[in-house]
């Protein structure tokens, strides 16, 4: 795992407006643009906009939620996300006024933020569809219903369609495949942290490596017990595997400052371009590894080699889990944690749908739909993405009066409304307030194509935000006990336990290789946890980012003890040391106590130099690390 990096001086409101590297392939843009098209083309042709638009408005929702992935994955996540989206969209109508009272409409949509809040909490499909049904049960609830009513939510799935097909791939080599784009791509990141180890760019090398190895393990399915799996599936199976194992034994070496030579680091990226078809797979690389880290190393690369040869290899590391239990998504439902953020997400709107009761607003159902994007939970911080709610519509406001200004036909609507919808996917990977840039001129378009004045809407539009961002900050930020402190307080004490576990299993008289491989796993995991909350921490103002910043030390330190405790089971089994009980019980009372600090609201005090250079071999990786847990917490 990393040490700290980009971490210093930079204040939070950098850190907050700074955009994400996004890399999103044309095809998704393209068939966002013409999903979006087609539709708003068709409606205009056949002289029924008004169902255009809502079919048009189908294919924005599939586009939020669209991703390049094999279409066996593609389309069942689609499909629930747009299901929900739908079946909003038939509430919304059905709650409008003159059909059902006001105070039971109000009544209606909180219960179904109570849904939609607890949904989003169960994960990131969940969270897709609970946004996209509230998103959509605000709409239907404001905007003008075709005839019949509820034509506007049997035309959403129909313009969604038009972007799932266009997803749907022809007969695509096995090379241009995404699952083997995606595994070259994480072989391609472990190149660069093995290039990276013993410099100050190893943690970030680290960081991009494990959001690949994640996306291919999220575009593998589950392999199902006693059913046989396409040959060429297996083969991309096994390399994820293999670059798992070459990566868990990396974060030692990272751990060590322990650099590898230059043929041995460009071993991955040869493997890469054999997966890509652009190059032969290596050959194994000649090198003498003189440190048990090193020699781990070695084993797990020559596996990779073999197996992008074509040769029978075992990966060193567990395979995946059995399929979950298919009541498990009632049970995280369920849940304290997303009933808790169900009545947040509840809360929030029924503070909206009282203000806009009150108030004379002309399109009331922005104030409810802002509510719903801002408040997804795995998006980042509230604080952040409220503000950014606000500045991103401000400046839309600005692109899209100059837009409306030039363009008037219809037509010519149409084509800049998908425009807009084609950069989507890229403004959403980058910065949410550039998402809402993109997303408030396409919905005045919208508005304009719909029979009515889309400039007149923008300076409501600022006030609806303004005021949707007031009650998210209020009652969805500051008078909610789900601020950064307490976000990383107890993923922190998580993570602890997560690595007292591996620690376990790693000194255990008879070692079971999976459990620990695993176990290794769900520590990564966990300290990734840890890491995001601070990162979005410290994007939030004083104090909840002045007491991000005072947790960084001990994430850090945790990030460092799972390298070290990764060094230690390599000197276990490759360099013939014994354990070492009284080490083991220094590091376990230190973690219970850092534990125990956390619970407390407890930041520690102590500073721990970062190393200097490499780490010694011939000294046991679980003394250096219990020392240093020693000063982090004197």
């Amino acid at each position: 795992m990393s040490a700290p990096d980009g971490n210093g001086p930079r204040s939070w409101w950098a850190r907050a407006a700074r955009p994400a590297p996004a890399a999103v392939p044309a095809t998704v843009a393209a068939r966002a643009a013409a999903g979006t098209a087609l539709p708003l083309v068709l409606g205009l042709a056949l002289g029924r906009i008004d169902l255009g638009v809502f079919a048009a408005l189908g294919a924005v929702h599939a586009t939020l939620v669209d991703r390049v992935e094999p279409a066996r994955l593609r389309v069942p996540r689609m499909a629930a996300a747009l299901l929900a989206s739908a079946l909003g969209m038939l509430v919304g109508t059905a709650l409008q006024p003159g059909r059902v009272p006001l105070p039971a409409a109000a009544a209606a949509l909180t219960a179904v933020a109570l849904v939609s809040g607890a949904l989003s909490a169960t994960g990131p499909r969940g969270s897709a569809a609970g946004m996209l049904l509230l998103v959509s049960a605000a709409l239907g609830g404001g905007m003008a219903a075709p005839h019949p009513w509820w034509a506007a939510a049997a035309m959403m799935p129909a313009g969604a369609a038009t972007v799932v097909l266009l997803g749907l791939p022809a007969r695509r080599r096995p090379h241009t495949d995404p699952r083997a784009v995606a595994l070259a791509a994480a072989y391609d990141a472990l190149g660069g942290l093995l290039a990276a180890l013993g410099t100050p760019a190893g943690p970030d090398a680290r960081r991009l490596l494990t959001a690949r190895i994640d996306r291919v393990q999220d575009l593998l399915p589950t392999p199902r017990p006693g059913q046989p799996e396409p040959a060429r599936l297996r083969d991309w199976r096994r390399g994820s595997l293999a670059v798992l194992a070459v990566t868990e034994t990396a974060g030692a070496l990272l751990w060590a400052r322990r650099p590898v030579p230059p043929q041995v680091a460009a071993v991955p990226g040869l493997i890469a371009r054999a997966l890509t078809g652009d190059g032969p797979p290596p050959d194994h690389p000649v090198w003498q590894p003189d440190t048990p880290a090193l020699r781990a190393l070695d084993a797990a690369l020559r596996t990779a080699v073999d197996l992008a040869a074509g040769r029978d290899a075992v990966p060193a590391t567990a395979p995946a889990p059995p399929p979950p239990d298919p009541w498990r998504l009632r049970g995280r439902l369920l849940s304290a944690g997303s009933l808790r953020y169900g009545l947040r997400v509840a809360l929030c709107i029924a503070a909206a749908g009282a203000a806009t009761a009150r108030l004379p607003l002309e399109r009331a159902y922005w104030v409810p739909m802002t509510v719903a994007f801002v408040l997804k939970p795995d998006l980042g911080s509230v604080f952040v993405r409220a503000v950014s709610r606000i500045a991103g519509t401000l400046l839309g406001v600005l692109a899209a009066a100059g837009l409306l200004a030039v363009v008037h036909a219809p037509w010519a609507l149409a084509l800049a409304a998908a425009a807009c919808v084609a950069l989507l996917p890229y403004a959403a990977a980058a910065h949410y307030g550039l998402n809402t840039l993109v997303m408030t001129p396409l919905a005045l378009a919208l508005i304009q194509l719909g029979g009515r004045s889309g400039a007149a809407e923008a300076g409501p539009r600022v006030l609806d935000t303004l005021l949707a961002g007031g009650i998210v900050l209020v009652l969805g930020y500051l008078l909610w006990p789900e601020r950064a402190p307490h976000r990383i307080e107890p993923r922190l004490a998580a993570g602890a336990e997560a690595l007292r576990a591996y620690l376990a299993a790693v000194l255990a008289p008879r070692p079971v290789p999976v459990a620990e491989v695993w176990l290794r796993r769900v520590a990564y995991r966990a300290l990734a946890d840890v890491r995001r909350e601070v990162q979005q921490g410290l994007a939030e103002p004083p104090p909840a980012g002045r007491h991000a910043a005072q947790w960084l030390p001990a994430t850090a330190a945790l990030e460092r003890l799972s390298g070290a405790v990764a060094a230690y089971s390599a000197q276990l089994r490759y360099g013939g040391r014994r354990p070492e009980p009284a080490e083991a019980a220094r590091v376990f009372a230190a973690l219970d106590r850092l534990a125990e600090a956390a619970a407390a609201h407890r930041p520690p005090t102590g500073a721990v130099p970062g190393p200097t250079g490499p780490h010694d071999p011939a000294r046991s990786a679980l003394v250096r690390a219990a020392d240093e847990l020693d000063l982090l917490l004197r």
